[in-house]
């Protein structure tokens, strides 16, 4: 499991896709691939109006990646130091076997360059001390990223703010 965790708030979300179109142009990637995309859920009727959910839809870094077992030249590497899964584009020859045995179809086609290209958390980012160029873009601050562990307390505390506001709003 990767030490890190990509948490989204899904009450945020507005379906602006700007996660999406931040991952490309950070990875220079054409029309085609997304490493990230952004599923939308719905419309359905809810209090007689229209609304749509919005998910985020990263790579999830598994702790067993089917994606690094399935890569024949070892292309698809899990870094050791904190678990994010990634491309070693050099050593991808194109086959497709990693977007085949990935169940949440993470690794994606490049057709221009003839590799696949997968989330991989902007590890060049965070090897800066950066975060992901999707969360540094969310208009909503819907993206949070963090350590796995302090995702839970940044839960608690959106949540306590939820409740807040709902009692608040109440009077």
């Amino acid at each position: 499991m990767s030490q890190y965790y990509l948490f989204q708030d899904t009450r945020k979300c507005i379906g602006c896709h700007a996660c999406e179109v931040q991952c490309k142009a950070n990875k220079a990637l054409p029309p085609g691939p997304k490493p990230c995309k952004i599923v939308q859920v719905g419309p359905k009727m809810i209090g007689g109006l229209p609304r749509s959910s919005f998910i985020f839809m990263p790579c999830f870094h598994c702790e067993k990646p089917w994606c690094v077992e399935a890569c024949p030249t070892g292309a698809m590497q899990k870094r050791e130091k904190d678990g994010i899964v990634f491309v070693q584009s050099d050593l991808c020859v194109g086959c497709k076997t990693c977007i085949r045995a990935c169940p949440w179809s993470a690794p994606q086609w490049n057709p221009q360059s003839k590799k696949v290209v997968k989330c991989d958390y902007c590890m060049d980012r965070i090897d800066q001390g950066l975060k992901p160029a999707c969360v540094t873009t969310c208009i909503t601050h819907s993206l949070q990223f963090g350590n796995a562990d302090q995702m839970p307390e940044i839960r608690r505390e959106r949540h306590a703010q939820a409740v807040a506001s709902l009692e608040h709003s109440a009077f």
